[in-house]
């Protein structure tokens, strides 16, 4: 009998992850007993995926806002800081603004309109085209945007994030000026100094600031790069992807994690005799159409991953055949084709072949950093690793 299901992606529970743990083997016992109890077996080619965030607990790697002040005071040397683009996010900012506003003694925030890069909204499209202001080239003043726009507060959140932001960073004893630009050049108008926020695009504004005449130029990237008395750090993209941990700490990305991916996977041929993949995931870059919000602020889905997720998948549209090549064939005799046509792939790359167009031009990690992310949840499930099964089968198979 043919087999009637593919893809299968399985939430795995495993105890809360404390500092120090030995997570390879966490991890490996957990996929084992969750085989046992639900009754599945480990095959080759199967994925091991984990949250990058019991990554980051296992490592330790957190910081205090004390470290981060500490840091932005020594790269700014206490001088007026212009902090431009950042995301809307009380989980993925807040405390890093307020460790950047207790480094320094001014900052002039700059926040990107109407949206932030990842889609949190500050105004609605209807209300800035009501407006007639443009944010291509429009700068506004915080009392130019009350005016047109009043206090508004974030759909999902009930926070209003001008405001927010403005109260934490005179929290820490910092004079602040807030303005709205989609131009980075714009800061530059009220401060040489500047701390690039952004987090997909800050290699490209950091280089147009620095063209422009910057007298000092960091990204979020550039801060706790090292460690700072002791506190964690992350040697390539320092504060981005850092989440709150406790009102004055962050956990910080994972560091290098290629080693516990291959542990993993060695620990599971050895316990099984099947070579499975595994990687460590993030947010999973997929987008809410009626929240308009991008799930994309870590630097990347995933920072670790085993060589066999490498690529772009390399498939036929089905449905393409059906209707073209074999539109005069039906029942067994169409399986069988489309099989025969699968098979004849071989290998070989379908770049540019009209049979592979409408599938999904992306790199593999990303693709399954999506559907583990949404397995996964980010509440209350209690599963942070995703175990998937026949997600490189096929038709033929």
């Amino acid at each position: 009998m043919d087999r009637k299901v593919g893809t299968v992606s399985r939430g795995v529970r495993c105890p809360i992850i404390r500092e120090g743990d030995d997570l390879a083997t966490i991890v490996s016992e957990s996929i084992l007993e969750a085989a046992k109890s639900e009754n599945f077996e480990v095959r080759d080619r199967d994925i091991i995926a984990i949250t990058e965030s019991i990554v980051a607990r296992a490592q330790g790697n957190y910081a205090s806002l004390e470290a981060i002040a500490k840091d932005v005071e020594a790269k700014f040397e206490g001088e007026t800081i212009g902090v431009i683009f950042p995301i809307l996010s009380r989980n993925r900012f807040s405390i890093c603004l307020k460790g950047i506003a207790k480094g320094t003694k001014k900052v002039i925030l700059m926040l990107s309109y109407p949206a932030d890069e990842v889609g949190n909204e500050l105004i609605s499209m209807d209300q800035l085209d009501a407006s007639g202001i443009n944010p291509y080239s429009d700068v506004l003043s915080l009392e130019e945007y009350r005016h047109h726009f009043g206090h508004t507060t974030h759909a999902f959140t009930g926070i209003d994030y001008v405001t927010y932001y403005g109260e934490l960073i005179e929290e820490m004893g910092a004079e602040v000026e807030i303005i709205f630009s989609n131009n980075c050049r714009t800061i530059l108008d009220y401060t040489k100094n500047v701390l690039a926020c952004d987090i997909h695009t800050n290699a490209r504004t950091k280089r147009i600031l620095k063209e422009s005449g910057a007298k000092r130029v960091y990204g979020l990237d550039d801060i706790l790069r090292e460690s700072v008395d002791g506190s964690g750090y992350n040697q390539e993209y320092g504060l981005l992807g850092s989440n709150k941990s406790t009102e004055d700490s962050v956990k910080l990305f994972p560091q290098d994690a290629s080693q516990l991916v291959s542990d993993i996977q060695k620990q599971m041929l050895d316990a099984t005799g099947k070579h499975v993949e595994v990687m460590v995931y993030g947010d999973g870059a997929f987008k809410d159409p009626m929240g308009k919000i991008w799930e994309l602020a870590d630097p990347t889905v995933s920072p670790a991953y085993t060589k066999g997720l490498e690529g772009t998948p390399n498939e036929i549209k089905l449905k393409y055949l059906a209707d073209n090549d074999f539109k005069d064939l039906s029942g067994a005799e169409l399986k069988e084709a489309l099989e025969k046509e699968i098979r004849k792939k071989d290998g070989g790359s379908l770049v540019g072949s009209m049979a592979a167009q409408g599938t999904t031009p992306r790199r593999l990690v990303d693709l399954i950093g999506s559907l583990c992310d949404l397995t996964s949840g980010s509440g209350d499930k209690g599963t942070p690793i995703v175990f998937v099964q026949g997600y490189f089968d096929n038709y033929a198979d």
